[in-house]
């Protein structure tokens, strides 16, 4: 049964990508920024209906009251990795537009990739570290100064569900570069939809978004180990039968107003 309703979800997202793909590339033509993100959210939330209706893939979110409020606010999502599904669902619950740091391999996907292409998205040359970094920076305080937050990854792949990968500082180093606050989010998403299977399993997804960190006076490197430490105690709470090992000991982050946003000089 499983296997069956993993391919009718397969096939709504076939039949559906291809117009939806087609339809943004037109619409670009004199549509472009959050007008046309928007447009490409509304085809990310048919993805998410579709694995709730067809998977019986339910989510359930804590931690709204965390996210700045103010129109320009700016934001750095950082947000655990286990499986494709996550990267379609977080445009779908945020209030404010997502720009995503990805592989510039992926705008060559037909369809998919040829839409994220005309989005307001980063893409890098990950053989080019340095350069990639000043890319994520320069466009980074762009697209912040606009209210749209940056979400990243900062294992940087899909991680098996109860395992831990290596969190790079990319995401805090441009926080820490434009002012603007860290997001921890931890997402258990590989209980129903384990990295790169094919067969996906209904049940619930629990997506917990963690107070805001300052980022303003802080080092890089100090303040991904206190994102990776408040993601990954969060995560054997959410997910306790994954982890064999003892819990770790949760930070405590310096919290930032939900409804404060960095100044203007931040940007």
């Amino acid at each position: 049964m499983a296997f069956f309703r993993s391919v009718l979800h397969a096939l709504w997202m076939l039949v559906t990508v291809v117009p939806w793909g087609i339809i943004m590339c037109v619409s670009s033509l004199w549509k472009r920024g959050i007008p046309l993100y928007w447009m490409a959210e509304r085809w990310l939330s048919w993805a998410i209906g579709g694995a709730r209706v067809l998977l019986g893939i339910k989510t359930r979110v804590t931690g709204m009251e965390n996210l700045p409020t103010d129109t320009l606010a700016g934001a750095v999502l950082l947000v655990k990795h286990q499986s494709t599904l996550e990267t379609f669902l977080m445009p779908t619950l945020m209030p404010h537009p997502l720009a995503y740091v990805f592989k510039k391999e992926l705008i060559y996907v037909p369809f998919f990739g040829w839409a994220m292409a005309r989005l307001d998205m980063i893409h890098i040359d990950r053989s080019q570290r340095a350069q990639a970094f000043n890319k994520v920076v320069n466009q980074g305080r762009k697209l912040l100064a606009q209210g749209i937050w940056i979400i990243m990854f900062p294992e940087g792949t899909r991680i098996p569900r109860g395992q831990k990968g290596t969190y790079k500082s990319g995401g805090t180093r441009l926080a820490c570069e434009t002012g603007v606050p860290v997001i921890p989010i931890a997402v258990t998403s590989a209980k129903v939809w384990p990295r790169k299977a094919f067969i996906k399993r209904p049940g619930v997804v629990d997506v917990s978004i963690g107070p805001a960190i300052p980022s303003v006076g802080r080092k890089p490197d100090e303040l991904m180990r206190e994102v990776e430490a408040w993601i990954e105690a969060e995560m054997r709470r959410l997910d306790p039968e994954a982890y064999t090992d003892s819990p770790p000991q949760q930070q405590q982050p310096q919290v930032l107003p939900a409804s404060s946003s960095p100044s203007s000089d931040a940007h």
